[in-house]
């Protein structure tokens, strides 16, 4: 039986592995999952005959080696900044390899080795990154084959909860990493963007108070904060001359607002600890970061510092997150505010049992064809089945597993360290994702252009 490696049994990883066992008698395929937590790899294999279970710690450098070089190929589902001695050990021992990480310096420095060797090192290949590039190529390269000329190229893509389960007023669940939540936007300087040929930056003081707006059929409307490196793949898309290049994160109408208020109080800063944290209330939390008064209360000092009336909605979600609380304690020691907030938010955005979460996608494609200016907007939302099958183990797990079984069948050949942006990559894996309800809506719309927001 040929072998398919999976390190890493965490959330993304249900789809994946779903799909490779349904596979695996036709293709002759036996799944080996490999976790430090061993009980949840065994979990998600169940008693299926044609996988395994192995205890593997990724820091023990004996115990993942024997792994890789018992194998066929090798996916890793471990955090971003693991996957390096993966594939180093990849290179030693001829193994192609799958990841749904951004491609790191230190990953892309592997691209002679890999290439030398013939070997396949796919990365980016989950859902942003992955299915945007994917889904943004396959029209990009249509509209070139077709003798139009990019000049506008938008994408945005957000994680959230389902329609059915959105019953909180900030209309937002975590359904991801929540401390990636939490520090979305902060490091590497100002979000950077290209707008009708203008190099535009938005400060993170002012990241959450920039918004575009977005209608979505079926679905209502959505708003995006721009990502943080909007010129990222410019070249990597070929699209050198475009006039407007921007990408952003996709949230429910209201939340950047209220979000903001975070942000301006400085409890989003993961760059200090507080000192005596764990003795906190939420209150004390809150009132750290506002003036001394001896007779205004904290509510009153956060409302007049923030400049929100009484009768505001912003007002109602803070409470609703129950911030002001004398008795709910923060018990996290030597805590950073970005830690405490995380913990706070938790309490209300943690997903019920029974909730299901929400993927949507949303492109934007301006081009020039025969003298004229068009515009075709794409769109495509994914809803979860349950807490384990989520939407986001759905449009992450599958692009990774179908890429995997492509290179194992020899279906993707092109060698070296690289993302899904050539046809030989994007053209099966999205006809594939179709079968799974994962498709893009297109329509013809009036070229637009200028957005104010962006200026």
């Amino acid at each position: 039986m040929r072998k398919i490696l999976v390190i890493g049994s965490g959330k993304s990883s249900s789809y994946l592995i779903k799909y490779l066992l349904d596979k695996s008698n036709e293709e002759d395929l036996l799944i080996i999952v490999g976790d430090i937590n061993f009980t949840h790899a065994k979990k998600l294999i169940g008693d299926h005959e044609n996988a395994q279970a192995i205890l593997l710690d990724v820091f023990n450098k004996a115990s993942r080696q024997d792994a890789i070089k018992n194998a066929d190929i090798v996916v890793s589902m471990l955090p971003a900044r693991f996957h390096i001695e993966v594939a180093k050990d990849c290179i030693t021992f001829n193994k192609n390899m799958v990841t749904a990480s951004y491609i790191s310096p230190e990953m892309q420095m592997l691209d002679k080795a890999a290439k030398d060797k013939g070997l396949i090192f796919m990365n980016e290949i989950g859902v942003d990154p992955g299915i945007d590039h994917m889904s943004a190529m396959q029209v990009i390269d249509r509209i070139r084959n077709n003798g139009g000329t990019m000049i506008l190229f938008e994408s945005f893509t957000g994680g959230l909860v389902a329609p059915e389960n959105d019953n909180n007023l900030w209309n937002y669940k975590f359904t991801w990493n929540p401390r990636n939540v939490v520090v979305a936007g902060q490091g590497g300087g100002a979000a950077k963007f290209l707008q009708e040929g203008k190099y535009k930056y938005i400060s993170y003081n002012r990241l959450f108070r920039r918004t575009e707006f977005l209608e979505v059929d079926g679905y209502g409307r959505f708003e995006a904060y721009a990502n943080r490196d909007s010129l990222k793949y410019q070249s990597v898309y070929g699209l050198d001359n475009v006039k407007t290049l921007y990408r952003g994160t996709m949230r429910r109408v209201g939340y950047s607002r209220a979000w903001n208020v975070f942000v301006q109080l400085g409890m989003t800063d993961d760059s200090y600890t507080i000192d005596d944290s764990e003795n906190m209330s939420y209150r004390d939390f809150v009132n750290a970061f506002l003036p001394y008064s001896p007779t205004d209360s904290v509510e009153l000092k956060f409302r007049h510092a923030l400049k929100i009336d009484q009768d505001d909605v912003v007002w109602d979600k803070f409470l609703e997150l129950d911030i002001f609380s004398k008795t709910k304690m923060v018990e996290l020691k030597k805590a950073t505010p970005a830690q405490i907030l995380t913990k706070i938010l938790m309490d209300s955005w943690t997903l019920d049992e029974a909730d299901k979460d929400m993927i949507v996608m949303y492109h934007k494609f301006g081009y020039e064809l025969d003298g004229k200016k068009h515009q075709i907007d794409a769109t495509m939302v994914t809803l979860g089945d349950d807490q384990v099958y989520t939407a986001m183990a759905k449009t992450v797990g599958l692009p990774v597993a179908i890429a995997t079984l492509a290179i194992l069948n020899e279906k993707i050949t092109t060698p070296g360290v690289q993302m899904p942006i050539h046809k030989e990559v994007y053209e099966p894996i999205l006809k594939e994702l179709e079968d799974f309800g994962i498709v893009f809506s297109e329509k013809e719309v009036p070229y637009l252009g200028y957005n104010p927001l962006h200026v």
